[in-house]
């Protein structure tokens, strides 16, 4: 049997970052576990202090049910150093497409997200290579790359 398993991202501000993490996968804020109305109603049933909790949204879950969920802790640390784990999203398509066809593919989704509210870090590419990418933030300053 498959180990199953759930990215968590540490974060000052779950619900911006949940929000923008779904559309940028196109995930959709996962609904609390049958039985409660909330998550917060979930996490008080666990024990979790009222301190704890947060407003709004802090979870993402893959609408086909392939990827993991991901869940976003509020911590009161500001991240300060690159991250060890980042995620890279495929939106170039098919290697035997050419690679200018791949480059518009990746241009237009860091457009995309940096409409959301990410930042472009530059191009990660080199004269020569069938390979294309762009560096980028999320809205917390979390590195990931298009590719």
């Amino acid at each position: 049997m498959p180990v199953r398993f759930q990215l968590v991202i540490d974060c000052a501000d779950p619900d911006r970052l949940a929000r923008f993490w779904a559309a940028a996968l196109g995930y959709e804020l996962a609904p609390p576990p049958p039985g409660f109305a909330t998550w917060n109603d979930f996490y008080r049933k666990l024990g979790l202090p009222e301190e704890d909790l947060v407003d709004g949204a802090d979870r993402i879950s893959d609408p086909d049910g392939h990827g993991p969920s991901i869940w976003f802790h509020a911590l009161p640390d500001a991240k300060v150093v690159k991250n060890r784990l980042h995620l890279d999203i495929h939106a170039s398509g098919e290697q035997s497409d050419p690679i200018e066809t791949r480059r518009r593919r990746v241009d237009a989704e860091a457009t995309r997200l940096a409409g959301l509210g990410a930042t472009i870090t530059g191009a990660l590419s080199k004269e020569g290579l069938d390979h294309y990418a762009v560096g980028m933030k999320d809205p917390e300053g979390n590195e990931f790359d298009i590719n």
